[in-house]
């Protein structure tokens, strides 16, 4: 063997039994390294330079994983793509069959890449540039994986206790308002978090399903205050992304039950994405579709902490966005939220005879208001909903913040520095 050819590399490898294909990791990947398939989440050996971007906000800790192996024989995507569980780690004597020398040391990688510091015309939108990975500073602790996906006795069951459709009945979009307890089993929450739902069965290769995780849309004390209980904000998928028709699995599976089926569950999942809990504290929420669920959860909680007299909140303010009202999940309760609570802004693409509207443009519209939250340290904001969403919002919040005479540079290194712009789409 050439020695070019017998180096070894710490080869940063994700567990396919541990992951719950959140994409958190391809989000954060400053260099792009790490992709996925309807299988797994893989990493390219030849594109990570270590730089632990991804480490830190990975909900499950499935991504800390490495295995030393000669760089000519590092792991292809091609190959982890089809992993069920993680290989074991070469032994000294087949790395010894493989020409690595015994004292060998992994190769140093090159440091990261300094990224632009603002999104140009020029240059290509990261959102890890942007997105918090800490919580704001007065967050509540949150509890994680307490219940995980590798084995029966580290999941939970819970049992359904409401399912309702939120989404007008007739329409394509059929969402629901899921309703889950964990009876005597410990399940401590956070608006903010989510966990994973376990399928039933096995998919077309005779394996079984991946867990499918969803934000809780309930808060801290229960969809029903004083239970040991949690909801759920669901649509059923009949198509992909592209438009063709598929069965989502698990949403199918979920939007069909009835009151006393009982749902395999691990997590909960998330640190960061968690609303600030100190008095007077702002938070704008940007959310589309089944992107509310959170917003929703933090709203509850904040009207609870009023209607007690107890608390003394900041400003909120949502803005939310979808096809048409009729397909806004909780448009009627929404609007029946006091005004001097929440500051709503709908935005609507679809409405016969209206012009589209999407987050972004009803953000622009109130820059004033946004502009001063921007530099407000007590200001949080919250974007949640599909991928595509995200660089048109941060794109607003930019241009909001040069309108108002704002360095987006400065700014926009603060809302990520000190736990203050939190992105969580899908």
């Amino acid at each position: 063997m050439d020695m070019a050819d017998s180096g070894v590399i710490k080869q940063h490898l994700i567990d396919p039994e541990i992951c719950i294909r959140c994409n958190t990791c391809e989000s954060v990947c400053p260099v792009k390294a790490i992709t996925h398939d309807s299988n797994n989440y893989v990493v390219d050996a030849d594109v990570c330079n270590l730089c632990m971007a991804c480490i830190s906000p990975c909900p499950t800790g499935s991504i800390d994983n490495w295995r030393t192996v000669p760089r000519a024989q590092a792991y292809s995507l091609q190959a982890q793509l089809g992993w069920e569980s993680l290989p074991e780690e070469l032994t000294p004597e087949q790395l010894a069959d493989a020409g690595v020398a015994p004292d060998a040391q992994p190769e140093a990688m090159p440091e990261a890449p300094v990224l632009p510091a603002a999104v140009t015309g020029e240059a290509a939108f990261n959102s890890a540039e942007y997105g918090a990975t800490v919580p704001p500073w007065s967050a509540a602790h949150a509890y994680t994986n307490l219940y995980g996906p590798k084995t029966a006795e580290k999941t939970v069951k819970a049992t359904v206790v409401g399912n309702v459709r939120v989404t007008e009945v007739g329409r394509e979009y059929d969402t629901h308002h899921i309703v889950l307890d964990f009876g005597a089993m410990p399940f401590p929450v956070l608006e903010g978090q989510s966990i994973a739902v376990v399928p039933p069965g096995v998919d077309a290769n005779g394996r079984a399903h991946h867990p499918r995780q969803y934000s809780i849309a309930s808060p801290r004390n229960g969809e029903r205050p004083g239970y040991n209980n949690l909801s759920l904000t669901i649509k059923r998928v009949l198509e992909d992304h592209q438009g063709n028709p598929v069965r989502g699995v698990a949403s199918n599976y979920m939007c069909d039950l009835k009151v006393g089926d009982e749902v395999q569950v691990i997590g909960p999942f998330g640190a960061s994405f968690l609303m600030p809990n100190h008095p007077k504290s702002h938070i704008v929420m940007i959310c589309t579709g089944t992107g509310s669920a959170p917003m929703r959860a933090m709203t509850e909680w904040r009207r609870r902490l009023r209607n007690s007299g107890k608390f003394e909140g900041g400003k909120l303010m949502l803005f939310f966005g979808a096809r048409t009202k009729e397909e806004l999940p909780y448009f009627g309760p929404l609007q029946s939220l006091p005004k001097d609570f929440i500051d709503i802004s709908f935005a609507f693409s679809r409405t016969p005879g209206q012009p589209k509207t999407y987050v972004q443009d009803a953000m622009r519209q109130r820059g004033a208001d946004l502009a001063r939250l921007l530099t407000d340290p007590s200001a949080f904001f919250y974007v949640c909903g599909l991928k595509a969403m995200e660089e048109g919002v941060v794109l607003a919040l930019k241009d909001v913040a040069q309108a108002a005479g704002l360095n987006w540079d400065v700014v926009g290194a603060a809302l990520k520095r000190e736990g203050r712009l939190h992105l969580e789409t899908y």
